[in-house]
């Protein structure tokens, strides 16, 4: 898997990068998306540099599907959008360009970047007119100015190498996420990195660099100066990838989960600390979403949220509203999310006994598909049989055979 483990064909010089050529990695163009390939050929074509970028080239080292292929380059967006006519500029503090292509796909193609981000720049969507503070740089300032040496690789459509500034590929092969330059410099610049960095560890089942996790646990307060929407986002990133258990256990034990959702932070304190029955009702979560993922279906977010309160609702039954508020108040999930968490948290009773008429109408609810996943959950989390479940999704299923009928 991992084609670059020996040595690199390039010495790292000073202000050089390290460059493993074509024979010392595995990554071949037959994985990258042919969209993304298309706009790489296509502005190397028109005399621009144009490298695949970031979490795209980290994925692709491990083996791994990248969800996103990203591009670099040092065309202005503005050149870009010249290049391709399927091309929408968006952002104020710093142009991207979005190349847009069949079925909604977006090749994300961003000029090389001369300064650090600061707050969340690129969370602005709308278009906008052109920028006169767009600060453009150079292929190392790019790599120099990400968040991680992981995800400041860059790979060249020209030579097919993978250029390293930062000591990206180091890491790749000790497994760890490690701040480029001094964490406590970039955390503070952007506080959201805290949570990026675990996200990441989590996911990719990395260690996370010694300095940089002294920094997240020395500046973890700082979390509460992000955006909450920006906040709201990356807690549902921590999720879908199997591994939210050691991610929650992370920004627990890290202290984030204390700054973000305080109450079930004390909760877990009292329920244990590490040894919390919160980590065992995601721990299910994991497998069931693996599994459901594994049959192309996507487990909602209020079935999220829901595992995650699992731990604290059994042990205060009733309370549901009041715990899932707790998230409300202070990520602002969006409303659907909330109430269906709610819903789910309080369906658990109702569905220990086995379906008989008076409680048949929780099958017409449109959540009940979620209902019984998160139930599902509790049950495989609780040791309990699901013959019971089982009835439930029988009952469930003639259910919307009938209304099917009488539809015709």
């Amino acid at each position: 898997m991992f084609g670059f483990l020996g040595k690199f064909s390039v010495k790292r010089k000073r202000s050089a990068p390290v460059i493993c050529e074509r024979a010392a990695h595995c990554i071949s163009r037959r994985n990258i998306d042919p969209d993304a390939l298309r706009v790489l050929y296509r502005l190397s074509d028109r005399g621009y540099t144009a490298y695949l970028v970031g979490g795209g080239v980290r994925d692709l080292l491990l083996g791994r599907t990248p969800k996103d292929f990203d591009v670099g380059t040092n065309a202005t967006p503005n050149e870009v959008k010249r290049v391709f006519r399927n091309c929408f500029l968006i952002g104020r503090r710093f142009r991207l360009a979005h190349v847009r292509f069949a079925g909604g796909k977006v090749i994300e193609t961003a000029t090389f970047r001369q300064n650090p981000q600061t707050v969340g720049e690129i969370i602005e969507h709308a278009a906008e007119g052109p920028q006169e503070d767009n600060t453009f740089g150079t292929p190392e300032t790019d790599a120099h100015r990400r968040d991680f040496t992981v995800n400041g690789l860059f790979y060249d459509i020209k030579t097919y190498a993978v250029i390293d500034w930062v000591g990206g590929l180091e890491d790749l092969k000790k497994r760890l996420i490690r701040s480029i330059g001094d964490p406590m410099i970039r955390f503070r610049e952007d506080p959201v990195r805290m949570m990026r960095a675990v996200k990441f560890a989590s996911r990719l089942d990395f260690a996370i660099e010694r300095k940089t996790e002294r920094a997240i646990r020395r500046l973890h307060a700082c979390i509460l100066t992000a955006a909450v929407p920006r906040l709201c986002e990356e807690v549902f990133r921590l999720f879908p990838y199997g591994a939210s258990a050691k991610a929650f256990r992370m920004m627990y034990e890290f202290g984030l989960l204390g700054d973000l959702l305080p109450e079930l932070a004390a909760f877990i304190d009292k329920d244990g600390g590490v040894e919390s029955s919160t980590w065992k009702y995601l721990a299910t979560l994991d497998r069931y979403e693996k599994a459901m993922r594994a049959r192309g279906v996507e487990v909602s977010n209020g079935v999220r949220a829901a595992a995650l309160f699992a731990a604290m609702a059994r042990a205060r039954p009733g309370h549901a509203y009041e715990i899932v508020g707790t998230m409300m108040e202070s990520l602002r999930i969006p409303k659907t999310t909330y109430f269906t968490a709610v819903l789910l948290l309080d369906s658990v009773k109702r569905l220990e006994q086995p379906p008989q008429k008076s409680r048949r109408r929780i099958v017409h609810n449109r959540e009940f598909p979620d209902i019984l996943d998160f139930n599902r959950i509790v049950a495989r989390t609780e040791g309990r049989d699901e013959r019971v479940l089982d009835q439930w999704d029988a009952q469930s299923r003639q259910a919307c055979k009938k209304q099917g009928e009488n539809h015709e």
